[in-house]
């Protein structure tokens, strides 16, 4: 009796292999898309949350792109009369043309 595998199984264990060899790179390619997608929501999130901190201190409406390194994101700033007395609703929307991030704030009137 001849000793080995055959041909046949050889392709079969090599047809099984590379299946999971591709849904390893396909898996792997997907979570590193979701890994991408975070870090530039969680980029946009810390430029909104700054420009919300310096609307608390100026309120005033504008737009524009953020300096270097993040020349590739825009925002605008909104300001509103809020529905309760001596307060305002700040508002900025930020977007890199793919992702967008809208954050909005209750503050007071200055003066009052």
């Amino acid at each position: 009796m001849n000793k080995g595998f055959t041909l046949l199984e050889i392709m079969i264990s090599l047809a099984i292999l590379g299946g999971l060899l591709f849904t390893l790179i396909s898996s792997l390619n997907y979570h590193l898309g979701i890994a991408e997608k975070q870090i530039v929501l969680t980029n946009i999130d810390i430029l909104a949350h700054e420009k919300i901190y310096e609307m608390e201190k100026n309120p005033s409406e504008s737009s524009g792109k953020f300096p270097e390194p993040n020349s590739d994101i825009q925002y605008e700033t909104r300001v509103s009369d809020s529905t309760f007395p001596g307060m305002l609703n700040i508002g900025v929307t930020i977007t890199d043309g793919k992702e967008k991030v809208m954050l909005s704030e209750i503050i007071e009137k200055s003066g009052n």
